[in-house]
């Protein structure tokens, strides 16, 4: 993989920013979509003679993204593979896995670090201690199991920038104490993301 590996270094040497172009509208906060993240690194690749390619792999739970350097040589160089869980296994849920996980595949691969990005701003979107933290105290252990399950499929949504998903995994929990227990836990952020997503909800009902 010498050859490979000599041009990667010429080509990194070249790379641009990722521009944080997109804005997460969720969070008001700018972020290095996919494509910006391409268009940082496409031309000083193929510049180097480099092709940039990402695979799938099969998985039933979700998405294995691949991320590979192939030289004109024929050499080829791996980032190796990563896995993203998708919450729902349909159109919607593997097609916002796949985005994302092609994103931070390309950039772990290619070195690539934008400052703050859409999965940046939902990790620092803690969940806060507020006044009904007691609903979550008051849980058994195995339901505050069920509930942080659902949280962190929230969170995963919010990071994929899929509001839709992570409202649906917030209707999913039906228990009123578990579900009194989950609001405690999201920021103020996330919060007013899901009372939008059931107003829309609610506005689509009635024009149905």
């Amino acid at each position: 993989m010498q050859k490979v590996s000599a041009a990667l270094v010429k080509a990194q040497k070249a790379f641009g920013k990722a521009l944080k172009s997109s804005t997460n509208p969720h969070f008001r906060s700018k972020y290095a979509d996919l494509s910006a993240c391409v268009e940082a690194v496409i031309d000083a690749l193929n510049d180097n003679g480099i092709a940039l390619m990402q695979q799938f792999h099969e998985c039933d739970k979700g998405v294995i993204v691949e991320t590979l350097f192939i030289h004109e040589s024929g050499e080829q160089l791996s980032g190796g593979r990563l896995f993203v869980p998708a919450v729902k296994l349909d159109a919607q849920g593997i097609g916002s896995c796949a985005t994302y996980a092609r994103r931070y595949s390309l950039l772990a691969a290619t070195g690539l670090a934008p400052e703050d990005d859409d999965g940046n701003a939902a990790s620092k979107s803690v969940p806060k201690i507020s006044a009904t933290q007691g609903a979550w105290d008051g849980l058994k252990p195995d339901r505050q199991a069920i509930v942080q399950d659902v949280l962190d499929a929230i969170l995963e949504r919010v990071a994929a920038d899929d509001m839709h998903g992570a409202y649906e995994q917030y209707t999913g929990i039906e228990d009123g104490d578990e579900k009194i227990a989950l609001w405690s836990k999201l920021d103020s952020k996330v919060r007013s993301a899901i009372k939008k997503q059931a107003e829309l909800a609610k506005e689509s009902k009635n024009v149905t």
